[in-house]
């Protein structure tokens, strides 16, 4: 690692295209919609132990390749996780680590906007895209069709199998991540509307209305967001 920073530290000139470890994480985040999952409000269906779904979605990336904490389904092999955004987002890409192993999902079904998927809904209703995935520990890159996912505001993710053909009750899924864009849902305007109607002497002291609505939209009810 050390070489790579003195390489890079030197390489302005004629070095333009090497890259410490650091560098490769900025292309990375520019996508991540880390900051626009809403972490707590996250369920995750037949997981064996509590909050573990929660944890592999609140990994960073750079605990992408940490094999703990690990999600495992309990009663069977598969997996039901719905994951609320605090914003709307445009949804590029899931981002998924498992194994090599009969544990690895072996399914992917995505369904967006519903809050009334259970296991037999999943079962039963048709995804929005379905995908295979791989067999693998490597960090997998997996594109939606961005016009299908271009308002999303919760994501449910059905893996309702893996690749031991039966034989596994058990599947393990290491991280979960997203990659897209997003649009905060005017929570400001909304807010200081309603503060507006609610309060409007608030806002007419010393004539400074447009400044003190205008202030609010940085302020406790405004900016939540990163």
């Amino acid at each position: 690692m050390s070489h790579c920073h003195d390489e890079h530290s030197h390489g302005h000139g004629d070095h333009d295209h090497d890259h410490d470890h650091s560098d490769d994480i900025t292309p990375a985040l520019q996508h991540s919609l880390y900051q626009q999952i809403s972490f707590d409000e996250i369920i995750t269906l037949n997981e064996a132990i509590p909050d573990s779904g929660k944890a592999i979605v609140k990994k960073t990336w750079m605990e992408r390749m940490d094999n703990s904490p690990e999600l495992e389904s309990d009663a069977d092999e598969q997996i039901l996780m719905n994951v609320p955004f605090t914003a709307q987002v445009k949804l590029h890409a899931i981002l998924l680590r498992t194994s090599a192993s009969p544990s690895a999902p072996k399914t992917l079904r995505l369904f967006q906007n519903r809050d009334d998927i259970d296991f037999s809904t999943a079962e039963d209703a048709e995804p929005a895209q379905t995908f295979e995935l791989s067999q693998t520990s490597d960090l997998q890159e997996i594109p939606v069709r961005r016009a299908l996912f271009a308002k999303v505001r919760r994501l449910s993710l059905f893996f309702p199998d893996n690749f031991s053909d039966g034989d596994e009750d058990v599947t393990r899924i290491a991280y979960v991540g997203f990659k897209g864009e997003w649009t905060a849902l005017g929570r400001a305007p909304a807010q200081i509307i309603y503060e507006a109607a609610a309060r409007p002497t608030d806002h007419a002291v010393k004539g400074t209305n447009v400044n003190q609505l205008g202030s609010s939209i940085g302020g406790p009810g405004g900016g939540h967001g990163m």
